[in-house]
């Protein structure tokens, strides 16, 4: 394969590509993401045997992440936005880690078949060289020239060197991303960030059901506070981690925990669809969860709308979830808040992943109006479940004003 450069030719063997492939997958970039792992290693393997022709979206989706043989890439964006993710953590691997790596691997942007490239050049054949470096005699010295500093020269020095900081800052630092964007009203200040998770009400019985099950009324007991939704878990935990890595301090508040002046006292982010007090806040957006109506979905402006799940089981394990992300400045609050609420709780947890990851609120933002950042918003989400597993949303609806 081409050197990079455009040099002279030369080729990448087998084994070098193996060698680089296994230092970046030790690295940190992709240590942490087992599913970048797998999908670099999956595309590298491929191209090195002579398969490229078939690394194709949807063979990557079946083969790599699990995807059924019915798997329709335009309904689920996984690879595409892994492919992003991949690019970018090599792109962060080779400008640090993998800077003087003898080779480099690249994933071009629109395919998914890697390249592979020589990035040192090779050293100069011997026959080039001269027989005893040592041996050249050293040129002479020229005379020294003695230079006066005036102060004019000190400033004009100055200015230049303020000028190229000014200007390397400006070229180096990074762009503000679509998800940056979306955060940035929500997390600015110092008072601390409310991370509220709803209780989902349930019904718990005191004998085993399965020796005998409950035959009266009497043998339910409602509870009203204490379990948590596995999505809603989830998502949370999504969260936090985000703020973490920000550095931005936060507060977990569960259910009953959470009062209309916590709510005053800050900007809050609330997870999970609550049946009581959250019911009240967001049932005046546009778009809402309507959990009441037969069957569940969203409704706009209080009307249906084609958002629901007609064959929701009872045990509420769906193929398929509806959600929506809100972030808005709330007129009773007076501030801001951001609201992830699937029909299940499916939803809730591709709610978090879509505003965590930058590849796919880019995604859901595509098409914005340009001014989006000042404007509250809301996101109208579907998610396939998989499995067991919400796969990547897909935007049906945004709304800005």
């Amino acid at each position: 394969m081409p050197a990079p450069d455009g040099g002279q030719a030369a080729s990448v063997t087998e084994e070098q590509v193996r060698e680089e492939l296994s230092r970046a997958l030790a690295s940190h970039e992709f240590r942490t993401s087992k599913r970048s792992q797998d999908f670099l290693r999956y595309v590298v393997e491929n191209t090195i045997q002579g398969h490229g022709d078939m690394l194709k979206e949807r063979t990557i989706g079946i083969e790599v992440f699990g995807r059924p043989t019915s798997y329709d890439p335009s309904d689920d964006a996984t690879v595409r936005v892994k492919a992003g993710e991949v690019r970018k953590r090599l792109s962060i691997y080779y400008s640090d880690q993998g800077s003087h790596n003898p080779v480099r691997i690249e994933l071009p942007s629109g395919t998914y078949v890697p390249e592979f490239h020589l990035v040192n050049a090779p050293a100069a054949p011997a026959a080039d060289r001269p027989a005893d470096a040592s041996a050249r005699p050293l040129p002479a010295a020229a005379p020294r020239r003695l230079v006066t500093l005036t102060p004019r020269s000190v400033a004009l020095a100055g200015i230049f060197l303020l000028a190229a900081a000014v200007a390397f800052w400006f070229f180096s630092r990074p762009g503000v991303t679509p998800l940056e964007q979306f955060w940035a009203p929500v997390l600015n200040g110092s008072s601390p960030l409310q991370l509220c998770a709803a209780y989902v009400p349930v019904y718990g019985v005191d004998i085993d059901p399965s020796i005998t099950p409950p035959s009266h009324v009497e043998d339910f007991t409602l509870l009203t506070d204490q379990f948590v939704g596995g999505g809603d878990l989830i998502a949370t935990s999504r969260l936090a981690a985000m703020l973490t890595r920000l550095r931005r301090p936060y507060r977990v508040k569960l259910g009953n925990d959470v009062s209309f002046a916590d709510l005053r006292s800050g900007p809050a982010i609330l997870v999970g669809f609550s049946y009581t007090k959250w019911n009240q806040i967001s049932n005046q957006m546009r778009f809402f969860v309507d959990g009441f109506r037969r069957p569940a979905g969203i409704t706009d402006n209080g009307k249906p709308t084609e958002w629901v799940l007609p064959s929701l089981p009872r045990d509420r394990r769906t193929t398929e979830d509806y959600a929506i992300v809100s972030r808005v400045f709330h007129p009773d609050t007076h501030a801001m808040l951001v609201e992830l609420a699937g029909i299940t709780q499916y939803g809730t947890d591709a709610a978090a992943d879509l505003v965590t990851n930058p590849d796919l609120m880019a995604e859901a933002l595509r098409g914005a109006p340009s001014d989006w950042q000042k404007k509250n918003l809301q996101l109208v989400l579907h998610v396939k479940v998989i499995s067991g597993a919400p796969s990547s949303p897909k935007i049906l609806k945004q709304y800005f004003w």
